[in-house]
């Protein structure tokens, strides 16, 4: 848009003026335009960005991101202005950075370990100083995190091999409940029921609907990305929320029985260790006063979206570019062979699936489905020379980032790209430093248990060369597919069948 490359300093007000205007309206509009001048540029910045332009510029910023969606607004401003941009939501400058050296200051200090968002939409969606992913009070993000650190490392993640490849081969051997009239695998949903099912086994232990749930995670996902920045206004204009609301409520209630359940469970356990996890540890917080009944659903909401939310759309891309790539099936079911065999996979295989942890990053850098990272400045900061206000908010861009530095081949999908050790300030998958993802490392694991033993069955194919670079997808809040287009089916082929043995 026209307003948003404006510049102060480039106004030429004279120019609008004709020859035969009289000296006293010339001198009135350079008056005028002096005036404008100078508010003007006590609103500019040394930070490459949209011009001010009299309130006009922040407006159209921040009907960008409302328009395109976070992720695409944040790729257009990066690609306009460079690596390093100033623009405004809701009025507040925010910083859009892909540079590595700047996300990395960022990621490392604890002054940046706030999120920023619309109070009234986290408060619609239950996050608003609840949880842990966009709870935007570090005090209590902390108090919060502690238990989702206990659960999600340490011993947990020897029992996350066990309880994931369980739930994997389960679902596997009812595959026909996620096909589709033509036979083809609904991959998607396969992988969210069993992030789902591995998910609840671990840190709630009470029976679901995994379908159904996965259904309400679904309008649960989009609520929040469509709450997460909207202005004031919309929250005054019931009919506008109405529908997001309710998808936030059905699953809220729908957690809210579930932690019930546990409760009582609980309640009525003779040893209270045969019940002990996540959710059991949150029950007991609450009883102590440490944390209310409304933060206690919350965390578990979250623990139990999360795999399902973003592990599963990771394993989904994953799976068609495997099929896309022969060659580097070939080498991950080589590698699969060496380390585990025909026996049941162990958490000591881990470190030694070397080519399925190079394939799981180079998918999650070529293709990514978190590549924004949301937070607050919490005091004056100087970032790469750019100096940084408290308050200021901060997005990073790390989708593009990891695109522009170190790899040998960042617009290709290569095994090249981590042939050698990548430093970890150029490759940021699940962040960086004191707000890192409490969930990188049984992530990790869970992604890693699911490719060896979807793929020790069978082999995939996509439909007729489809690929994830031609698949429709939303970048907002993270980057989904097109779950409304009929393309994301896939053929799974049994692996000692005659019709994968051909290929």
């Amino acid at each position: 848009m026209v307003l948003e490359v404006l510049n102060s300093v480039h106004y030429n007000i004279t120019s609008m003026v004709t020859e035969v205007a009289p000296v006293a309206s010339i001198a009135i509009l350079l008056l005028t335009g002096f005036l404008l001048l100078v508010w003007n540029n006590k609103n500019t910045s040394s930070i490459p960005g949209p011009g001010y332009f009299l309130g006009i510029g922040p407006l159209i910023s921040y009907c960008r991101f409302l328009w395109m969606g976070n992720g695409s607004a944040c790729n257009y401003y990066n690609k306009t202005y460079g690596e390093f941009v100033r623009v405004w939501i809701y009025g507040e400058e925010t910083l859009i950075i892909s540079k590595s050296s700047s996300v990395f200051h960022v990621m490392k200090h604890s002054h940046y370990t706030a999120r920023f968002g619309s109070k009234l939409g986290l408060q619609s969606i239950g996050m608003h100083e609840k949880g842990v992913i966009f709870n935007n009070n570090p005090v209590l993000w902390k108090a919060v995190r502690t238990y989702f650190m206990k659960a999600l490392s340490g011993p947990g993640l020897v029992r996350t091999v066990t309880v994931c490849a369980d739930s994997i081969t389960k679902h596997l051997d009812r595959l026909e409940e996620v096909r589709n009239e033509s036979g083809y695998v609904d991959v998607l949903t396969l992988v969210q029921c069993i992030m789902l099912d591995t998910s609840n086994k671990l840190f709630l232990g009470i029976p679901l609907d995994e379908r159904a749930i996965v259904v309400k995670i679904q309008g649960y996902f989009d609520a929040w990305q469509a709450l997460l920045l909207k202005p004031d206004i919309f929250f005054k204009i019931s009919w506008l929320r109405r529908k997001y609301e309710k998808s936030v409520e059905e699953l809220k209630e729908e957690m809210e029985i579930l932690v019930e359940k546990k409760r009582h469970r609980i309640s009525i356990a003779e040893k209270l260790e045969d019940s002990l996890d996540f959710t059991t540890e949150l029950i007991l917080a609450e009883k102590r006063g440490d944390l209310t009944r409304e933060n206690v659903n919350q965390c578990v909401l979250e623990m139990l979206i999360a795999a399902p939310d973003t592990m599963s759309v990771s394993v989904f891309f994953m799976l068609f570019l495997i099929a896309k790539h022969p060659l580097v099936e070939e080498a991950i079911m080589k590698e699969i062979q060496t380390v585990v065999g025909e026996r049941d996979i162990r958490i000591d295989d881990m470190q030694k699936l070397k080519v399925v942890e190079n394939f799981i990053y180079e998918s999650m850098r070529y293709q990514p489905v978190v590549d924004l990272v949301m937070r607050k400045a919490l005091e004056d900061d100087v970032i790469d020379g750019y100096p940084v206000k408290k308050g200021t908010n901060i997005i990073l861009n790390i989708g593009r980032m990891h695109r522009l530095e170190f790899f040998p081949k960042p617009n290709e999908f290569t095994l090249e790209n981590f042939a050698r050790n990548v430093p970890y300030r150029y490759f940021q998958p699940f962040g960086f430093g004191p707000r890192a993802c409490a969930g990188k490392y049984i992530a990790m694991v869970m992604m890693k248990v699911t490719l060896v033993t979807l793929l020790r069955r069978f082999h995939v194919q996509t439909l007729q060369g489809r690929c994830v670079e031609k698949m429709q997808k939303k970048n907002d809040l993270s980057l989904h597919p097109d779950e409304t287009s009929d393309l994301l089916g896939m053929i799974f082929i049994p692996r000692n069948s005659d019709k994968c043995l051909d290929h």
